[in-house]
């Protein structure tokens, strides 16, 4: 079985046409929807793109893997799915983002600092690269795109910055980064656009397999910002109904929590408290979104062809939401289901998973599931110390005893504005998320918690983390999340087999303990 493990960047649970958006067709993963499962309430372990993939990458929790914000590298001692596959024979080629920062410190430390092949493969997260892109800031050494822009005639030291995303105004050249420019079009081709250009590098490599086994992960840089779209996805939803902007009574006021209170000071949450900001920058982002799902037709239509459709898994998913204005707020980060709350779309060809096809399922899922997964489909046993269980499974039509009723998410805001707003030391800027049917509790390092009734409030609008008429559920929740940290998977260097195996056999080597 080949595996294609397809990512979007900061892509809504909500926006696509299968999760019910009323104005945004992506009829490419609605297919997909239909010939797999549709997960309907799946979470990421936080909503920051850095420690959420290194979650989707090891099958652990970020306060397991330790990566907990974008700049924190992921510890060399951490297996990462590429490793894994290795370990079998296999590799996991990567087009696009990863959002992987290399363990310097670790790598000097084990002397693999240089360029050999395992210090190459611990630096890039135990991917291959074919190319990679993240997105952020002009692309690097270590991607084509710069060089393929200028061979398409985009001549600039910083094509990224000239083209991709710039647009021009009435003869001036001016910066995606400003939101104000998001309803002009790129300066770019459609076809020379970062989303064309990742699938077609995905498109070229998969060509030259054949008909070897392969596994790749896709990841598109979009539709995160800088929200500028290429003609014609710009303008595509430019008249469309946007949807409504979700607003909470507590919002911006005295009532409000202080972290929240303290991410409104954030140049994000500022532009976006503005509803015409929100509006002016929506219709830019269903285009982004539009533009990702055609482009993922162009891949199913091309495994189609080849004949590779019906021997591949095909995974899509997000690696975190996005607020688009709702709540007063931009960007990611806290716990709303807008930001933590992600689409995955399960295809599994083996005929097992026939009874599934084209339904939803309402379980709690979690990112780290897909290690597992993409190991269970393999044939390859996971390592225990992964946190995450195989979906397969739930793809299969099975009721596995005691499947998880809870889900975690974490957030470290230590290098971020609301700490210094807040007046914290970096070390005190954790809050935890344990997520049931019913209930959100959020505990927070040294402010009072929040809780959400989910199931009669879905949109989050009363925090009852103060009302005293739920302390009870509040310790209950509190108690619960204590329980899950405690019962982590923290040891990685032997698995359970071998403790199986050496349990109570000190008398065999030779060691009597407490003889008398």
């Amino acid at each position: 079985m080949n595996v294609l493990f397809i990512m979007a960047d900061q892509l809504r649970w909500d926006h696509l046409g299968c999760s019910g958006h009323p104005h945004l067709r992506t009829p490419h993963l609605d297919a997909l929807a239909r010939r797999g499962v549709r997960f309907d309430r799946a979470f990421v372990t936080s909503g920051v793109c850095g420690p959420s993939r290194m979650s989707y990458y090891t099958g652990r929790y970020a306060v397991s893997h330790g990566a907990t914000w974008n700049r924190v590298p992921l510890s060399v001692g951490e297996v990462t799915l590429g490793e894994m596959l290795r370990g079998a024979g296999l590799t996991l080629a990567l087009t696009g983002k990863t959002h992987v920062m290399p363990d310097q410190a670790g790598l000097q430390r084990l002397q693999l600092d240089g360029a050999s092949e395992l210090g190459l493969l611990l630096r890039h997260g135990g991917f291959d690269e074919i190319d990679r892109y993240d997105g952020h800031s002009p692309p690097g050494r270590e991607s084509r795109y710069p060089d393929y822009l200028r061979a398409h005639g985009y001549a600039s030291a910083d094509p990224w910055s000239d083209y991709v995303i710039a647009a021009e105004d009435r003869g001036r050249v001016v910066s995606g980064w400003h939101m104000r420019n998001v309803h002009l079009p790129s300066r770019v081709a459609e076809a020379h656009s970062e989303t064309a250009y990742m699938t077609d590098v995905a498109l070229d490599w998969i060509a030259v397999q054949g008909d070897a086994p392969w596994s790749l992960h896709l990841s598109y840089v979009k539709p995160h910002w800088p929200y500028v779209a290429p003609a014609p996805y710009h303008a595509m939803f430019r008249a469309a109904d946007t949807g409504p902007i979700v607003r909470s009574p507590q919002d911006g006021t005295g009532a409000e929590h202080p972290v929240v209170a303290a991410y409104r000071t954030h140049d994000e949450c500022v532009s976006f408290a503005r509803e015409e900001v929100a509006r002016h920058v929506r219709p830019a982002y269903m285009g982004l979104v539009a533009q990702v799902d055609a482009h993922v037709g162009r891949v199913v239509d091309a495994l189609r062809a080849a004949g590779r459709f019906d021997d591949t898994m095909i995974v899509f998913t997000s690696d975190h939401g996005e607020f688009l204005g709702d709540r007063g707020l931009g960007e990611k980060e806290l716990f709303y289901d807008e930001v933590v709350r992600v689409p995955m779309i399960v295809v599994d060809p083996d005929a097992s998973a026939d009874v599934t096809r084209g339904s939803s399922d309402a379980r709690l899922v979690e990112s780290i599931d897909l290690v597992p997964t993409f190991l269970d489909a393999l044939g390859i046993d996971a390592p225990t110390h992964c946190d995450g269980r195989s979906l397969r499974p739930l793809l299969r039509g099975e009721a596995p005893s005691a499947w998880r009723d809870d889900v975690l998410c974490e957030l470290d805001y230590g290098f971020r504005r609301a700490r210094l707003a807040l007046g914290r030391a970096p070390s005190q800027c954790r809050g935890f998320m344990l997520r049931t049917a019913e209930w959100k509790y959020v505990h927070w390092e040294g402010f009072r918690p929040q809780l959400f009734d989910v199931e009669r409030d879905p949109a989050e609008l009363a925090d009852l983390g103060a009302d005293p008429s739920f302390d009870t559920i509040r310790h209950a929740m509190r108690e619960r999340l204590m329980d899950k940290l405690a019962t982590l998977r923290h040891r990685v260097t032997l698995d359970d087999a071998v403790i199986a195996a050496h349990t109570d056999t000190h008398r065999a080597r030779g060691i009597h303990i407490g003889i008398y």
